[in-house]
């Protein structure tokens, strides 16, 4: 397709605003010209903060008799939350500005989000239904494409129950759309709808939530401008987060702070860092217990911290003296020194922030790697104060969002749990009755030694993830806990190239009866080889033509607009749900409170009903009309601490994005949390505690905060979690509103003590609670302990596949059991290694990360001209020492073998020392290569992405986290050869 770069020509394009401003210039010409504008923004978001200025130049004038529209979105790429101003005329997005008002990303894009405008006009999208008949495609109609799908559906229903359909969902809807899927998932009778998060940051929530109560990044990228010292690991943000890259290099080169990036490979961060400390990769834990070993031993931790604030020390201090300089150097190969002077300034040169991305996280000891992080930050007292804590760089649009919305098989919406607690709370608010809800789920009969499962049972069962789902194809039907196998799958916004064990999956997907695959572009899920019936491909709406809320990775809610009308015959994800919800025969209970005007959803009515429900995460007070002032007065808001002047109008006093939790109901007004665990700032102004979630005492001791509390709050010490019990015996209940009392007298019936915070309706128990200055979700101890995950307390092992197979008797992985619904058997294979010596034929260790010039699996960044014009070619990083060993040359194409089903990739050789010896490169944006062959016919005509290549996900092998079935992507090992 893209076979040369330009040379010699000059990298700057004409606006389009410009070049359209002749009279006569109609809607069909705008189209034609539509990608022109955005190429000469893309070095914005390589500028360094302060450098970006606002060009002062003429705005072209509008063709004669044509009104210019201005219309703000947010960038479906990464999710640091760049605003996109955009100028429509004629209804045609003609102009594009990187919104010079917004707080987070001031005036800059990185490459994608200049190039943001080709995924609407790009030539690539799918523009109409589509199915696979006999191995060709055919044209159908919206209405036959919803009609024999459902009727599919409900065939596969009758025969093999709701469990049998697999519904994947996305990382790139609004929350609105997010929280439809889970909800039509919900009404279906089924726990397993997924998303992305699944395979970036499920352990980061897991391990964070787990800690000190919810699972998301403690402060926010601006933030970062206030530490000292920043501790970057298992990230690389100046390729996957340019614009937040620029709040950390206003850290560094502002504030003067050290800058220190641990990771296996020097990446473009690593050259920003004021020091870079290489480690052999899956020895995260090893690390930081170094690190801490060196604070204990100096006496360099925050002991009044500690003492208030934290539960568990000891135990940790009992696993950290373990690891000696000596053993770390063994196990990481980092020396003690080094470690020691890093120790040293993130304790004593504060405040200090840890910053990880998704090398921290894809690892089968990935839950224990993130809580060994917040442990350092805890042991230290970095977190709960400006230039601290947690900041966790996410990957797409709204995986945070998508996730907090429950496209997550362990949970309800919000965190609610899978219990019947949480079931009830959903059935109040959707206003239908639990029973009816129940009855939607399976039973599940006796099998594989394993008792029967009830309806309810199975409804408070998590369902399969999405990097296990070709496993409950392929496996035989005893292995997998449920009525049946998968028959089908419903795929909205998913990439098919982003889990391990490709040609696992490729099995999976010849066998499956159906696959809908719903999308804006046509995935690799749309372009298998092996399949011949039975495919089905939407084309979506992207969600820059649609309404509705993102939530980037500091918590913060963006509203978007629709910028234009969507393209071709792609329609948008509520109305696509809608229908379905219509043909399965649950549309009128499900949108019972969600206008639905000419059979298209309102947006907004999707968010108030979260509003409603949404008191868990405090989600409850983001209306859309809050969203939309704050999107009107961007420029009001601090650049640091993201805060509007309390005499601005509309927005006076909030936070941006009224980041979560942003308590009680919208007409309360709180002002959103933007940096967690904050106790200097009373409740009310977004302060908090850490969350009571893990009871009152174990052991004889507490677990409530000791003479810790926050400012202004009339309980003084710890407390646990509020209900309306605890409200009437603190007297406090008198303070409640009439119909206030009534909803939670109606929600308790015969048990009103036991309505609680996070289950009244009302949101009375939130607004009394902070009148009084009290944190309602209790005021406790972080835990460095988690007794209720399989490691308590964080210890190593070793990846599945290890490049050091004489650590296993050591540092073994798990044992082998059955883990959402299917058995995880890591133990054997890792065993299975050892024996056959797997390192001594694979010695590479192999890891995988982004490009800044895609994002996710690729196919929407790879169709755009833009963007594909920079990066043409999939290829592999490999050490001058191992290339020089194989015989292999720069640029020349290689063989890159891996450990399981004799997979192997052909690529191109970037021959480099980023990479140390033994260790090589891919990223993971790549496909429509599968093993050497060109798969580029197998897309529906004019399909097609601009630039294919191989999968990395062809070599990665077996390995799952037992918290969350995260994949391990960063520790593979392969071989590699001249071709």
């Amino acid at each position: 397709m893209l076979t040369k770069r330009k040379d010699g020509q000059p990298g700057r394009a004409i606006p389009t605003a410009v070049a359209a401003r002749s009279p006569g210039v109609d809607r069909r010409t705008f189209l034609k010209h539509s990608g022109i504008a955005v190429g000469g923004l893309a070095a914005f978001g390589s500028m360094l903060p302060g450098a970006v200025r606002k060009a002062d130049a003429a705005i072209p004038a509008p063709m004669p008799g044509v009104e210019i529209t201005i219309k703000k979105n947010i960038c479906t790429h990464c999710s640091v939350g760049c605003t996109v101003t955009a100028e429509v005329q004629n209804g045609v997005w003609t102009g594009q500005e990187p919104s010079w008002s917004s707080p987070i990303n001031r005036g800059t894009h990185c490459a994608k989000g200049a190039a943001i405008r080709e995924i609407v006009f790009g030539d690539r999208r799918l523009k109409y239904p589509l199915k696979l008949v006999d191995g060709e495609w055919q044209r159908l109609s919206w209405e036959q494409a919803i009609g024999e799908i459902g009727d599919k559906m409900l065939e596969i229903r009758e025969q093999s129950g709701a469990d049998a359909m697999y519904l994947l969902g996305s990382a790139k809807f609004t929350n609105e759309g997010a929280y439809l899927y889970r909800k039509f998932g919900a009404f279906w009778g089924t726990n397993s709808v997924d998303h992305q998060a699944r395979i970036c940051h499920s352990t980061t929530v897991a391990g964070v939530a787990n800690t000190w109560g919810y699972g998301a990044q403690t402060n926010s990228y601006n933030d970062i401008r206030n530490a000292k010292t920043m501790i970057i690991m298992g990230g690389n943000p100046a390729e996957a987060h340019p614009v937040a890259m620029q709040h950390v290099l206003a850290g560094k080169e502002l504030n003067r702070a050290n800058m220190i990036v641990i990771d296996p490979r020097f990446t473009r961060t690593a050259a920003h860092g004021t020091e870079y400390v290489r480690i052999r990769a899956g020895t995260d834990i090893p690390v930081i217990w170094g690190i801490l070993w060196h604070v204990f031993e100096n006496g360099w931790e925050d002991k009044e911290f500690i003492r208030t604030r934290v539960y568990g020390m000891d135990e940790v201090r009992k696993e950290v003296a373990k690891w000696t300089p000596e053993e770390v150097e063994r196990v990481s190969g980092v020396s003690g020194e080094q470690l020691k002077r890093i120790a040293y300034l993130f304790s004593q040169e504060k405040p200090s922030t840890l910053i990880w991305c998704m090398g921290a996280t894809q690892h089968t000891v990935g839950t224990a790697n993130v809580r060994a992080y917040c442990t350092l930050c805890l042991a230290t007292g970095n977190v709960g104060k400006p230039g601290t804590g947690a900041n966790i760089f996410r990957g797409h649009t709204n995986v945070q969002g998508a996730t907090d919305l429950g496209l997550d098989v362990t949970s309800l919406p919000l965190y609610y749990g899978l219990t019947e607690g949480g079931w009830k709370h959903w059935s109040r608010v959707w206003e239908v009755e639990y029973e009816w809800l129940q009855g939607r789920f399976d039973e599940v009969p006796e099998k594989g030694g394993r008792k029967a499962r009830s309806r309810k049972d199975n409804m408070e069962t998590p369902g399969i993830t999405s990097t296990r789902w070709f496993d409950a194809v392929n496996l035989p039907e005893e292995d997998i806990d449920q009525r049946s196998a998968l028959r089908g799958m419903f795929i909205m916004g998913h990439g098919g190239n982003t889990v391990t064990r490709m040609p696992e999956m490729m099995k999976a997907l010849e066998k499956l009866e159906l696959l809908v695959v719903a999308d804006p572009h046509a995935t690799t899920f749309g372009a298998i080889k092996g399949r011949r019936n039975g495919t089905y491909l939407l084309p979506i709406a992207t969600s820059l033509e649609c309404d509705g809320s993102r939530t980037a990775s500091n918590r913060s809610l963006q509203w978007g607009e629709k910028i234009v009308e969507p393209a071709f015959e792609s329609r948008n994800d509520y109305d696509v749900i809608y229908d379905f919800a219509e043909k399965l025969g649950f549309s009128a209970d499900m949108f019972k409170n969600i206008a639905v005007e000419g059979g298209h959803v309102l947006a907004e009515d999707i968010l108030r009903e979260i509003n409603r429900g949404g008191f868990s995460t405090g989600y409850c007070g983001q209306s859309p009309e809050r969203l939309k002032a704050h999107m009107r007065n961007q420029d009001k808001f601090d650049l640091v601490t993201l805060r509007a002047p309390a005499d601005t109008p509309d927005v006076g006093g909030e936070y941006y994005g009224l980041p979560w939790p942003c308590w009680g109901t919208p007409e309360m007004k709180h002002p959103g949390s933007p940096i967690l665990y904050r106790t200097d700032v009373p409740v009310w102004e977004g302060g908090g505690t850490f969350r009571a979630r893990f009871g009152v005492e174990r052991n004889g001791a507490t677990l409530l905060a000791e003479d810790s509390f926050s400012a202004g709050s009339e309980l003084t010490d710890g407390y646990p979690e509020i209900n309306y019990g605890i409200l009437r015996k603190l007297g406090w209940d008198t303070d409640l509103r009439p119909e206030e009392r009534a909803t939670i007298l109606r929600i308790g019936a015969d048990k009103p003590d036991a309505v609680s915070w996070a289950t009244d309706l009302s949101g009375g128990i939130q607004r009394v609670c902070m009148d009084h200055g009290v944190m309602h979700y209790g005021n406790a101890k972080a835990r460095v302990v988690a007794w209720n995950l399989p490691d308590p307390v964080p210890v190593h092992r070793e990846p599945i596949y290890t490049s050091r197979p004489d650590l296993v008797a050591k540092y073994p992985t798990r044992p082998d059991e059955m883990q959402f619904r299917i058995p995880n058997i890591g133990m054997s294979v890792q065993q299975s290694a050892v024996d056959r010596n797997v390192a001594r034929d694979f010695p590479i260790i192999l890891t995988s990360g982004r490009l800044v010039e895609y994002e996710g699996g690729g196919e929407e960044t790879r169709s755009n001209r833009w963007l594909a014009e920079l990066q043409q070619e999939m290829f592999v990083e490999i050490n001058p020492a191992d290339a020089a060993a194989r015989g292999v040359s720069d640029g020349q194409i290689v063989w890159v073998s891996g450990t399981e089903n004799g997979a192997r990739t052909r690529v191109k050789a970037l021959v480099t020392e980023r990479v140390g010896p033994g260790v090589a490169f891919m990223p993971f944006h790549f496909s429509g290569h599968y093993q050497g062959e060109d798969w580029r016919p197998h897309y529906p005509a004019g399909t097609d992405p601009l630039v294919l290549g191989e999968s990395v996900n062809t070599l990665t092998t077996y390995g799952f986290d037992p918290v969350t079935g995260m994949q391990e992507t960063k520790v593979v090992l392969c071989q590699i050869a001249a071709a």
